[in-house]
């Protein structure tokens, strides 16, 4: 055994090699052990680590073709530099030594005016502390750069949770498996959360009811007892009107609220303004199928709720979170291990992020935040004293906001700007990689250290490299270094290796050896760490009214917020549309596999029989897609998967694989929720028309 491999028991074949315990990077709840076997220097095969209890085993199909990715005939094996127009994606090989003193100057000689003009862009590309924010965070807080609000995704529910439960933590999640009810709310559980949907199965076989609540009739859906299909951005009134019914019926732990929470007399007085009716009528849902699903809230335990980011991905998307984190302890389900609620479990691990990231290296200065989901505003605007320095440089690993931001016109203008001096440090030609002066080749998951905690169980996993890097890749914590290093940062910080970044993560707090010997250590989290209240809030407990959100001048109580563009208030745009993700990508992650994207097939809009029928459309047609920010157009397909008025724009296709070379995107805006400034995917409005010269098209 050596410092990066571990032998494991295995059977004939390939399995007989060495054996390497690692853990799956991608933003997906299940964070994974792997097990990659490695023959003559090589990764034949990635497996799911039968060791590790979430995993079991088990990998979903994209994970599972990880050797595919590594090994891809497209990725990018040594530094490249432009050599035509942005976005063309012309580029000639450059040696790693020319390509970073270049790199080095230009961002010094921007820095020298005024280094806020620099950018860094990354989210999710990994989920790793190490690979993710580590290095990288020292780079940019000692050179002075803007701070970036990292909001694309997930914002919106954090500010929630931690305005309602103290932070972002939940029930652990295995003990859904022993659930009576189970409410699977803005998950599509089956694509999206593999290792849950066991659980859940397990949960169904010894007699829990499922209920699915989500705008799109998803797998998850279809597997369920009951589905309520309300329209995207109403989930506060639906979730207020089940209060309603709890009080209404005497369905409440009086005990548990008069103990554990603070500020029920005002949520209580709110809800009664909710009844069923109400709510069915801004959800277009029967108002029966609320009181069902409240009596079966009120009186089943226990009962739990699976939350998911897509339903806050909405103007009020903040406060409907927050109403649905408020049920569990109205009916007392946090008594209960296999009760309360789970959207992340990732304010469980106490990460040393001051350690990681090292943000005392900005030395007293303050840079302006810009948000992620604004970019394309962003860099199209000029210098002002509101805004400070026009953004003159923008350095992309872990992302790709071509493909992936609202409003990506917009996003694709500012990435074309011939004076915006780009990096993109990527495995493969993205669209935004076709926009980048330099284009620096990083290394996958197979071929470097990384650590990962999870937001959906409660285990910290490591990483270690199973390969050497595939050609001159080099890990993004090496390029920061050689950065840092050709720009005169001689912090000792900077000399740190990947294998001391993974142990500074938790320092004595964690056994290393331990994580080192499994691959995975579980966090010590109590069973049913609600049962005597205890919430990590400032009054320990959960808070229905929030003083922090009053002192900013915001409701202290949850409410319904209607979306920027409800649905049926246009006659321009009478369609409201979502954009979930396809079920073969993640993100905008695995789309250039040509395996997966062979199942997925192409860019598709799911639309409504009777939706389409006026319209003139049928399964196959070019539909042209638009709304005041632009046009997508893609081929249609005839669903009862959507529902009336709402069409459902599966993503997130790269720009350059679709037939106009635009993606859903092109539809979403820049506009922000209203807590934790997050993006707005599912709050927008449009119209589909069939495309000139297909079946019950006008003639163009």
């Amino acid at each position: 055994m050596t410092a990066a491999l571990r032998t494991l028991p295995g059977g004939d074949g390939p399995s007989t090699g060495a054996r390497v315990l690692g853990a799956c990077p991608h933003d997906c709840p299940d964070t994974c052990s792997l097990v990659t076997t490695v023959e003559n220097g090589v990764a034949v095969r990635v497996q799911g680590n039968a060791d590790h209890p979430a995993t079991a085993g088990v990998l979903c199909a994209k994970v599972s073709r990880y050797p595919e990715r590594t090994y891809h005939a497209e990725r990018l094996l040594h530094p490249m530099r432009r050599t035509g127009p942005k976005g063309a994606g012309r580029f000639e090989p450059v040696g790693w030594d020319e390509a970073l003193a270049d790199i080095a100057a230009r961002l010094q000689s921007i820095a020298a005016r005024d280094p806020q003009a620099i950018l860094p862009y990354s989210y999710c590309g990994t989920m790793g502390l190490v690979q993710g924010e580590a290095m990288a965070g020292r780079f940019f807080h000692r050179l002075g750069a803007s701070l970036l609000e990292r909001t694309i995704c997930a914002s919106a529910g954090a500010a929630a949770l931690t305005h309602t439960l103290g932070g972002k933590v939940g029930m652990k999640v295995e003990f859904f498996a022993e659930s009576r009810l189970i409410l699977i709310w803005g998950s599509n559980s089956i694509t999206s959360n593999l290792h849950f949907w066991r659980l859940v199965q397990e949960a169904k076989r010894q007699g829990a009811k499922l209920v699915c609540i989500d705008p799109r009739r998803t797998e998850t859906a279809e597997k369920c007892h009951e589905h309520l299909q309300l329209l995207p951005g109403t989930d506060a009134a639906l979730a207020l009107a089940l209060m309603h019914e709890l009080v209404a019926n005497d369905w409440l732990d009086h005990d548990y609220i008069a103990r554990h929470t603070l500020g029920w007399d005002a949520l209580r007085e709110r809800a009664l303004r909710w009844t069923p009716e109400r709510a069915a009528e801004v959800c277009a849902i029967p108002a029966d199928q609320i009181r069902r699903l409240a009596r079966d809230y009120g009186t089943t335990r226990p009962a739990a709720i699976r939350l998911n980011y897509g339903m806050q991905r909405v103007r009020g998307g903040g406060n409907a979170a927050r109403a649905i984190a408020c049920l569990p302890a109205l009916v007392g389900a946090w008594r209960h291990r296999a009760g309360g609620l789970l959207l992340s479990s990732s304010g469980w691990p106490a990460v040393d992020r001051a350690a990681l990231q090292r943000p005392d290296l900005l030395g007293g200065r303050t840079p302006r935040m810009l948000n992620m989901s604004t970019i394309g505003d962003d860099l199209l605007r000029p210098a002002s004293p509101a805004f400070g320095p026009k953004v003159e440089a923008v350095v992309v690993y872990n992302s790709n906001p071509v493909a992936v931001a609202p409003e990506s016109s917009k996003v694709a203008a500012g990435f074309a700007r011939e004076d915006l001096f780009t990096v993109v440090i990527e495995q493969f030609r993205t669209d935004t990689a076709d926009h980048a002066d330099y284009l620096l080749p990083a290394t996958t998951q197979l071929e470097h250290w990384d650590l990962h905690t999870s937001y959906g169980h409660t285990d910290v996993l490591l990483n270690r490299p199973a390969i050497a890097p595939v050609g001159q890749a080099r890990p993004n914590t090496a390029i920061f270094r050689a950065l840092a290093r050709r720009m005169g940062f001689d912090d000792p910080c900077f000399a740190d290796t990947d294998e001391q970044i993974c142990r500074q993560a938790f320092g004595d707090r964690l056994d290393f050896a331990a994580l080192l010997e499994r691959g995975f250590v579980p966090l010590q989290v109590p069973d049913a760490p609600f049962a005597e209240g205890r919430f990590p809030t400032a009054s320990g407990r959960c808070e229905f009214f929030s003083a922090e959100l009053a002192r900013r001048g915001l409701d202290g109580l949850p409410d319904h917020l209607p979306n920027h563009e409800p649905a049926g208030s246009s006659s321009t745009y009478p369609l409201a549309m979502i954009s979930p993700p396809a079920r073969n990508f993640l993100n905008s992650t695995f789309v250039n596999l040509r395996s997966l994207r062979d199942i997925e097939g192409e860019p598709v809009l799911e639309i409504h029989p009777q939706d389409a029928a006026v319209r003139g459309i049928a399964s196959g047609d070019v539909v042209r897609v638009f709304n005041d920010r632009g046009t997508y157009r893609c081929k249609a397909q005839v669903s009862g998967r959507a529902r009336p008025g709402v069409v459902n724009g599966l993503g997130i296709w790269w720009r350059k694989l679709g037939l106009d070379g635009t993606n859903v995107n092109q539809l979403t805006s820049q506009r922000l929720t209203d807590l934790g400034n997050g993006p707005v995917f599912y709050d927008c409005l449009v119209e589909v028309q069939a495309a000139a010269g297909t079946a019950g098209a006008p003639a163009a």
